[in-house]
């Protein structure tokens, strides 16, 4: 067989399952309830205040849980890949077994957990939505930014110290730069999903909307169209991301290449 029937299947899935959903939505989002052509759902969007607040309350929600994330993950990582310990893969294997445990479970015992702490959970809605977007999420963080350090060429931070340069100089300039790969996959992996997922407040009682909530609501109210503009917005964002993180990894290619 030629590579061109190989790919075949590959492109009867492609069409199937991406391609004909996507034009799908894109019809719906660009016309009315009537069938026809319009651009009044956009313009609902960007002129209503409740939508506006969603789309910046995600916004905040996904940038602080990424940035908890990066916080713990990045020393976790980094102490993980930097250690002698014979068996660092099941240290690992201890941050990523929570995601093979079934999700509602995970998030049922933090609930309670939560409940202890705090009593009622719902005076703290923003706090417990990142303390559940970052239980989530984090083994998605960590484990890009594991890969990517231990694959930094341990001669280099040698020569960095040889230089005269401190540990802190060396971590700071030679393995935060190296590991940027890493650090981007790792934003972009919790980034994005932390601005739908909205199970994780309805389980922690939380009554606040974010994306993926506004776009249930559509859905649910049999309004397609409003539904459907809300993901092309969102699909647009994660295109945004996407397009900039992957500059970045070109920039640091070209460094590399330089260096």
């Amino acid at each position: 067989m030629t590579r061109k029937q190989l790919g075949i299947p590959y492109a009867v899935f492609l069409i199937c399952f991406v391609i004909a959903p996507l034009l799908v939505v894109l019809y719906y989002a660009f016309t009315n309830g009537e069938g026809y052509f319009t651009f009044a759902n956009f313009i609902r969007f960007f002129t209503d205040q409740n939508t506006i607040g969603t789309l910046f309350y995600s916004l905040a929600l996904s940038l602080c849980t990424t940035a908890v994330c990066l916080l713990i993950a990045y020393p976790t990582a980094y102490f993980l890949a930097q250690s002698k310990i014979k068996r660092k893969a099941v240290l690992l294997g201890l941050f990523i077994i929570p995601m093979w445990i079934n999700f509602t479970l995970r998030i049922a015992a933090l609930k309670e957990i939560l409940t202890l702490i705090e009593g009622n959970l719902a005076f703290h809605p923003f706090l417990n939505s990142v303390v559940g977007m970052t239980y989530d999420f984090l083994p998605f963080m960590i484990l890009p930014l594991y890969t990517t350090i231990t694959k930094i060429d341990p001669s280099l931070g040698e020569a960095s110290r040889d230089l005269g340069a401190t540990r802190w100089e060396t971590f700071t300039r030679v393995t935060i730069p190296l590991s940027l790969p890493g650090i981007i996959s790792g934003v972009t992996m919790v980034f994005l999903p932390a601005m739908t997922n909205y199970v994780v407040l309805d389980m922690l009682y939380n009554s606040t909307y974010i994306m993926g909530s506004l776009i249930g609501s559509y859905f649910s109210a049999y309004d397609w169209n409003s539904g459907s503009m809300i993901s092309i917005v969102l699909l647009i964002i994660i295109f945004l991301v996407t397009w900039a993180t992957g500059g970045f990894k070109d920039e640091e290619n070209a460094r590399g290449a330089l260096l």
